[in-house]
Order: C-alpha cells, then sequence, then structure tokens
C-alpha cells in the first residue's frame, strides 16, 4: 500500500476518523491493528516475522531492567542476535554466498537462493536495537506494556522506510499525548502534500532519466551524459526519499507524534560533513550514535578516529544494500569524511567561499551515488570514467527538467535563508488554500507516471 495511491487516501481518512471518534484508551489497538494491515497489505507472512522480533525485544528490555551483571548482558546479545541475525539472513546470506564461492571458484555461476527481504527491514531492526541498547545503558524505561512497545516499532507511518525514531521520541509524544493544535493540522496536511509533490512530480520524472542512462551507460558515451546521469539520480533519490519521509512525518503530525527530521536540504551543504548531516538525519545519527561512539568515537586519537569515522561509513553503506557498490560508496564517504576533518578540523564553513564548495561537495556527492545507483561496479567504474573524459555527448536531462531543478534550488535558499514554505503554512486561509489547489493540480497535470512507483529505499 504506497502512500502515493488511492487506497492509502482511503486507509488514511478511515483511521484517522476513527482514532478521533473512540474512546482514548482504544486508540493503541486500532493504531497496532492498523499498522499491522498496513503491513500485511504487502506480504501477510512477514507480520509474524515482525511481531517475533517486537516480542524478543520487549522481553529482553524487561529482562535487562531486572538483572544485574551478565544476566543483563546476555538479554542484550539475544536480543542483538535476533534483530542482527535475520537481518543478516534476509538481506545479506546471498551476497556473502555469492562473494565466498566467487572467491573460490572465480568461473562459477552463482545461482541466488529464493529470498524475499521483509519490507522496512533495515528500519524496524535499527529502531528495536536503539531502544534494547538505550535501556541497557539506562537512558530508556523499558516499556512493561506488550501493546505500547509493538505500536512504537510498528506505528505504520515510520514503519516501512523511517525516519528512524528513538523510544525516547516516540513515548514523550505517546505518554503525554495530546490532540494535534490547528497549525499542526495545517503543517501536517501541508507536509503531506509536499511529500506528494517531490515523489509524483520531480523523483518519478527524474527517474524515468536516471533509469534510462544507468541501464545502459554504454548508449550515451561522453561526460555530459555521464554527470547530467548522476544529476538525474541524485535528484530522484533526493526527492523520493525526502518525499517519503515528508509524508510520514505529516502523517504521524495528524495522529498528535512529532517525528524527528530526516532532510534538511542537503545539497546546500559546503562539505560531506554538512552533507550527512542534513541527509537522512536519523541514520547518521543512529551510526553515530550506536557505532561511532560505541567504536570510541574520537576519544582515541586522531588515527582512531579516522578508522572509526571509516568503519563507519562502511557498515552504513553496507545497511543500504547487499553489494560490493553499497560498501564502496560507504567507504568513499568515509575517506572523504576523513580528509575534511584532517584539513579544517570542525571549522564551520560560511561566506562567499560556501558558494564554491557547495557546488563541489554536490559534485562529488554525485561521484558517489553513481556506485550507489549503478546495478555492476563495472558500470559505475564505466560512468565515473565518463563523467572525467572528454568533452562530448549532451545531456540526458531535457532544458525543461534542468529549469525545474533549477526552480527547486531557489526554493530551497529560499526556504533555507528566509524560511518561504514555512511562512506560507502560517499565512491566511485564503492564500493556504490558493496553494493547496494549486499543489493538486500541479500533482494532476505534471505526475510523471500514471501509476504509483515505488519508493527508492522500499529495497533497503
Amino acid at each position: 500500500m504506497l502512500f502515493t495511491t488511492i487506497p492509502f487516501v482511503i486507509f488514511l481518512v478511515v483511521v484517522l476518523g476513527l482514532f478521533y471518534a473512540l474512546p482514548r484508551p482504544i486508540r493503541r489497538y486500532l493504531l497496532l491493528f492498523a499498522s499491522l494491515f498496513f503491513y500485511m497489505a504487502w506480504n501477510v507472512k512477514f507480520v509474524v516475522l515482525i511481531l517475533g522480533l517486537i516480542t524478543v525485544d520487549y522481553f529482553a528490555a524487561l529482562w535487562i531492567k531486572s538483572r544485574l551483571g551478565w544476566d543483563r548482558r546476555l538479554a542484550l546479545i539475544v536480543s542483538l542476535c535476533a534483530n542482527i541475525g535475520l537481518l543478516g539472513w534476509f538481506k545479506y546470506a546471498n551476497f556473502i554466498r555469492e562473494t565466498w564461492l566467487t572467491a573460490l571458484h572465480p568461473r562459477m555461476s552463482v545461482e541466488p537462493l529464493a529470498i524475499i527481504i521483509p519490507l522496512g527491514i533495515s528500519f524496524h531492526t535499527f529502531q528495536s536495537i536503539s531502544y534494547v541498547i538505550d535501556v541497557y545503558r539506562g537512558e530508556q524505561e523499558a516499556i512493561t506494556s506488550y501493546i505500547d512497545y509493538a505500536l512504537f516499532v510498528a506505528f505504520f507511518p515510520q514503519l516501512v522506510a523511517g525516519p528512524i525514531v528513538r523510544a525516547e521520541e516516540f513515548f514523550a509524544d505517546y505518554f503525554n499525548w495530546r490532540p494535534p493544535t490547528a497549525l499542526e493540522w495545517q503543517r501536517g496536511c501541508a507536509q503531506i502534500l509536499t511529500g506528494y509533490i517531490k515523489k509524483m512530480i520531480f523523483a518519478d520524472g527524474f527517474a524515468l532519466v536516471a533509469d534510462s542512462y544507468f541501464n545502459n551507460p554504454q548508449a550515451f558515451p561522453g561526460l555530459f551524459p555521464a554527470w547530467s546521469g548522476a544529476v538525474a539520480f541524485a535528484l530522484q533519490i533526493f526527492f523520493d526519499f525526502s518525499g517519503y519521509t515528508d509524508i510520514a512525518i505529516g502523517v504521524a503530525l495528524l495522529f498528535g507524534f512529532h517525528f524527528p527530521e530526516n532532510f534538511r536540504r542537503p545539497y546546500l551543504s559546503a562539505s560531506i560533513t554538512e552533507f550527512w548531516r542534513r541527509w537522512h538525519m536519523t541514520l547518521s545519527g543512529w551510526l553515530r550514535d550506536y557505532i561511532y561512539i560505541s567504536l570510541g568515537g574520537n576519544r582515541r586519537g586522531e588515527f582512531r578516529t579516522y578508522v572509526n569515522l571509516m568503519l563507519t561509513m562502511l557498515l552504513g553503506g553496507l545497511w543500504h544494500g547487499a553489494s560490493w557498490n553499497f560498501v564502496i560508496w560507504g567507504g568513499y564517504h568515509g575517506l572523504l569524511l576523513a580528509i575534511e576533518r584532517a584539513v579544517w578540523g570542525r571549522k564551520a564553513l560560511q561566506g562567499l567561499i560556501r558558494v564554491p564548495l557547495t557546488v563541489v561537495t554536490f559534485a562529488l556527492a554525485c561521484i558517489g551515488w553513481v556506485f550507489f545507483r549503478a546495478k555492476t561496479f563495472h558500470t559505475a567504474v564505466y560512468v565515473v570514467s565518463q563523467m572525467f573524459s572528454r568533452v562530448r555527448g549532451h545531456s540526458v536531462l531535457s532544458t525543461l527538467q534542468w529549469r525545474l531543478a533549477i526552480a527547486t534550488l531557489i526554493v530551497a535558499l529560499a526556504e533555507e535563508y528566509g524560511g518561504v514554505l514555512t511562512k506560507l503554512v502560517e499565512s491566511p486561509a485564503w492564500v493556504r488554500t490558493i496553494a493547496a489547489v494549486a499543489a493538486l493540480l500541479a500533482i494532476e497535470i505534471f505526475s510523471a507516471s500514471d501509476k504509483s512507483l515505488p519508493f527508492v529505499y522500499f529495497q533497503f
């Protein structure tokens, strides 16, 4: 049940209506049932998997709360093994098997195992892991109600593709729930509408170009096709993923839950370090708090700091997918982060120097996206080689698409430095009505595809 389909809109309207019509004690059961129904709409049998992990982590946290010493560590280990073990099997079994067999028999053709990756497993396992670790560290109280904990993991807006919500963030709203204010309703609806525009007009439009180029880059040799193809995917993945999280955050707000921000105009970053503070912020925070800091962070000298950065980003790359391309993508970003730290440390880059550095940062990000998008390592290497070849070929993006890209840049700058979109949400009712009608008309007229395309991050 994709966010951009009529069935989801009907589902949301029905659940919202029942949520506010039912007595407050019943609402948690409604939300849990609706969330499991939402998940089962994709594949019924995998609801057993998510309920199994919920059960393991629920009892592990209670065990950690009630025990001392080795017993607490054992409960943590059981929880981590359950989550990482299932994630490893479903997502990485074929990758490990293929890598191993290819190393032993280079000419052997390896048939993949028939494994279907459960939708959203990378997101809800990370969310569960953070909860159990926080309980172990004493930073989060163990949740005593199974229904409450199950809803935290399975809440449908963020279940499939985030944002990754921490227990303290979710339960702060849950245990102190209040109905959304009129302004919060406006913000929630505006964010949902923004997400639809990002996905259906921009992401899907740029996806058609990116898919055409990366499916056969040899048909578009030269510097201009390579860079424009990389830019097309950079724009596709941003509008696709930020569009999804806009809808998720907006939907959650309509129910009275305040999800954390996940994107903050990342392509305006003047460094890769800043990029990761603006891109997929909940994942960046998770990697920092549960991997980078656990490895020692920057507390063990400069060399160890660089090693920790590399290991964190390598694991972050591998989290995105079972492919050496993702590992290379993560290592590439880890190397850039280490170089930046060595060159200018933690200094904020301001003034006129931000403009050329922002262009360079975007170019570096586009090079990384090539490995993220290309189906094979050889394809990625070919595209990167074309990006630095002689000037030839033509842009695979049309003049209209370049104009759309520039228009979105102008809007991003206006929001970054003037809060234009925020002010629009708080404007008089007649202004908001005109803006909403215009947005709906734009979606109807300019949608890039007649059918709903899956979100990019569904594969992770």
